[in-house]
């Protein structure tokens, strides 16, 4: 197990680790060697997780969530697999705990008279800056 937060923690069969070649420069060692690591972590089966925790994890997920759920991390940092590894995992971690916090709910406000009264202050100002670009009219009569 895989302890994340004291309330939410996920089992290492969970997840699943598939090492491909990086990408980049580094010459042969590049061209032979799969040293980066690709995570899998099914969100939407995985049973551990309460579901508000899921749904903000799929959220903070982003275009790293596939459209079955499952969340995607490329780790290619290090120059080893095991690096690269530890990586992933610390990185996937990190998102959990992140989605395990409940955001702070917003209170509405309204803006105070004198911050309302600057804003249209400042409009007249622009606007008559704008207005002293425009050429002079002439009366066509005179």
């Amino acid at each position: 197990m895989i302890s994340i937060t004291r309330a939410v923690s996920i089992g290492e069969d969970e997840i699943s680790i598939d090492y491909v070649r990086s990408g980049g420069p580094g010459g042969q060692n590049v061209n032979k060697v799969a040293t980066a690591a690709q995570l899998r972590f099914d969100i939407a089966n995985s049973p551990n997780l309460p579901e508000d925790v899921r749904k903000r994890l799929v959220k903070l997920g982003g275009s790293r969530v596939t459209s079955d759920g499952v969340l995607v991390i490329d780790a290619r940092r290090y120059r080893t697999q095991e690096k690269n590894r530890e990586d992933a995992v610390n990185r996937l971690i990190e998102l959990i705990r992140k989605a395990s916090q409940k955001p702070k709910p917003r209170r509405k406000t309204k803006p105070t008279r004198q911050s309302r009264e600057k804003r249209l202050e400042s409009k007249r100002r622009r606007s008559a800056t704008k207005e002293m670009r425009k050429p002079v009219k002439t009366n066509a009569s005179d």
